[in-house]
């Protein structure tokens, strides 16, 4: 197995819907060239900001074949297998690994509460299942519970083809320490956007973050000035990838509001599948007024 190295600013991707909660596959499409243009790194569907746990396996499929297929080897396809099961996330990696898929991200199992020796176990079994580059995805936020750095090391270090750890805690420090026990080995990548700047310059590899749904050039930008050490310009560049973390985020359902700041751009995100709903009309004035200041400090940082 090669060693796959992610780095960079990757995009969690949203899953486009229509209004009648079916796959819009144009519109993924549409999606992904937006996504490239703006220069990403790498893609990651089927994650939670694809609304994984709303898909079945059939769509999961077509979502990582669209992605793959439109791609086409531009940059890394890192589709997200996890489940509740063992088996099913099994299942989900061999599909993402025959569909070409170039990585799989696995959520830590959710819904039942498990130990660290179990948790440890369902990785050992997804890993030596495929033999192929796994990322784990760590997200308190959704999951209820957070990984300690320490197991972390202990999953990476038991499992050769683990190649990164996604960390969507917020805690720096926590990810700091990931990046002292493993950053020399895999890519230690931020999740939230808030983490970005601090994790790389805490040695970390990248991130993976919803923000880049909307401004993915403004977060490949980050990561760019950061590369050529401009640490004036990345920490502009951050302090604007953070406040459209605030707002999309934080401050309102995430999967409603990066759907929403898309439409307001002319691009087709399109809705959200219940029980998520689109946003009312105060919520989407807030949008537009993110999308009229993001602009409008855009063009004063140029």
């Amino acid at each position: 197995m090669s060693r796959l190295s992610l780095k960079g600013l990757l995009v969690p991707n949203v899953t486009p819907f229509t209004r009648e909660g079916e796959l819009d596959v144009d519109g993924l499409r549409s999606c992904v060239r937006f996504w490239l243009e703006g220069g990403v790194s790498g893609l990651v569907p089927c994650g939670s900001n694809g609304e994984a746990p709303c898909l079945s396996r059939e769509e999961r499929m077509k979502v990582i074949e669209t992605v793959v297929d439109e791609v086409n080897g531009k940059v890394p396809v890192v589709a997200g297998t996890g489940s509740v099961s063992t088996k099913e996330t099994i299942a989900f990696t061999k599909d993402a690994k025959d569909l070409g898929a170039d990585a799989v991200l696995v959520v830590t199992p959710y819904y039942f509460k498990l130990s660290s020796k179990e948790i440890c176990e369902h990785y050992r079994a997804v890993c030596e299942s495929s033999e192929f580059p796994l990322v784990l995805y760590n997200v308190p936020k959704f999951t209820g519970f957070s990984l300690e750095p320490a197991v972390f090391s202990k999953i990476a270090n038991a499992n050769e083809n683990v190649v990164g750890v996604k960390d969507s805690s917020g805690n720096v420090g926590s990810m700091a320490e990931i990046i002292r026990l493993v950053g020399t080995r895999i890519s230690v990548l931020a999740g939230t956007g808030d983490a970005v700047l601090p994790v790389l310059m805490s040695g970390g590899s990248g991130a993976v973050v919803a923000v880049a749904n909307v401004f993915p050039r403004l977060c490949s930008g980050l990561y760019e000035a950061f590369v050529k050490g401009d640490f004036e310009r990345a920490c502009r560049l951050q302090r604007q990838v953070s406040f459209a973390n605030e707002v999309l985020v934080k401050r309102h359902n995430q999967l409603s509001a990066i759907k929403a700041a898309l439409k307001l751009q002319g691009l087709p995100g399109g809705y959200p599948r219940r029980p998520a709903l689109l946003l009312d009309d105060e919520e989407t004035r807030d949008i537009e007024n993110l999308l009229k200041t993001m602009g409008e400090q855009d063009s004063v940082s140029k």
